[in-house]
C-alpha cells in the first residue's frame, strides 16, 4: 500500500517507493520534484520566494529556492539517493493576477522559476520537464515508482511530465 505524503506551503519532504508526494495550490510558488531513478527516492519542495537573503525573517529554509533546494538534496542524499543521478521536474510559477504594473515585485512566479533554474544549474541537476508560468494554479503529485509528475489544474486536462 502506498502512502500519499502531503507537502505544505514553504515545506519539503522526501519519500521512497512506493509512496507519493503531493502539494496543493501552486500559484506563484514552484514545486520542485527531484528523483533518483535507481533508488526510487523522491523529493518535493514547495517554495514561495526566490531568495532568502532578501528577507529578514528567513528561518524557514523550505520557503526559499536558494535554501530549500539545497536542503532537499541534502535530505535525499542522506536517505541514499545519489546527487549525480538526480533529475528535476518543476511546476508552478504562475502570474496569478493580471497586473498593469509589471514590476519585479509583482512577477514573483517568474522570479521563482528563474531562481529555481539557477539553483538547480549551480547544483548540477538537470531539469528534464517543466510546466511553469501562465495564469493558473496547479496541484502536483510525484510518483516514486516512476518519477512521473502529475499536474492537475481546474478546467484543464491532467498532465504528466
Amino acid at each position: 500500500m502506498s502512502e500519499m505524503i502531503k507537502v505544505g506551503m514553504a515545506d519539503l519532504k522526501i519519500c521512497k517507493y512506493p509512496d507519493k508526494l503531493t502539494t496543493l495550490g501552486l500559484g506563484s510558488c514552484v514545486g520542485i520534484a527531484l528523483y533518483d531513478s535507481a533508488t526510487k527516492i523522491s523529493g518535493l519542495a514547495h517554495i514561495m520566494l526566490p531568495d532568502s537573503t532578501q528577507i529578514r525573517n528567513n528561518s524557514n529554509i523550505a520557503k526559499f529556492a536558494d535554501t530549500g533546494i539545497v536542503e532537499l538534496i541534502r535530505q535525499m542524499t542522506a536517505a541514499g539517493a545519489s546527487k549525480s543521478r538526480l533529475t528535476a521536474k518543476i511546476a508552478g510559477g504562475a502570474q496569478m493576477f493580471a497586473m498593469k504594473d509589471n514590476s519585479d515585485f509583482m512577477r514573483v512566479g517568474d522570479r521563482n522559476v528563474e531562481a529555481v533554474k539557477a539553483v538547480l544549474a549551480k547544483e548540477g541537476i538537470r531539469i528534464i520537464a517543466q510546466d511553469t508560468g501562465l495564469n493558473y494554479g496547479r496541484t502536483v503529485e510525484l510518483d516514486s515508482a516512476t518519477g512521473e509528475y502529475l499536474i492537475k489544474s481546474v478546467g484543464k486536462p491532467v498532465k504528466v511530465i
